[in-house]
């Protein structure tokens, strides 16, 4: 059953898709129809997306990962906005050590 992004999860894409490219745009006008529809199975904070195509457009053609990013503190963990089809399709968290990152670390210190 699909869900709405927790707040952590929206601020997170938010804080990736800042920049004022027009795939970064596109993607960031999509976050109010995305829902979430799935979860990892490892335990942590990765989500897959699906976003109403009725209510946004597609981004233009670009790489997968459109975005990602890392943080050093508190964690070594990387993270990846994925699309498909121009939509936004998961919201990916990793770590470089063998615990599952369980909760979307704060935004700002997102590198990218």
């Amino acid at each position: 059953m699909a869900e709405q992004l927790s707040p952590e999860a929206t601020a997170t894409l938010r804080a990736l898709l800042a920049g004022s490219d027009p795939v970064s745009s596109a993607l960031l006008a999509q976050i109010p129809h995305t829902r979430v529809v799935g979860r990892c199975g490892c335990g942590c904070v990765t989500v897959d997306l699906e976003v109403d195509r009725t209510a946004a457009a597609p981004a233009p053609s670009h790489d997968n990962p459109a975005v990602d990013g890392g943080y050093d503190a508190p964690y070594s963990a990387g993270v990846l906005v994925c699309t498909k089809g121009g939509y936004l399709s998961a919201l990916e968290i990793y770590s470089v050590s063998d615990e599952p990152i369980t909760a979307w670390p704060d935004p700002r210190f997102i590198e990218q």
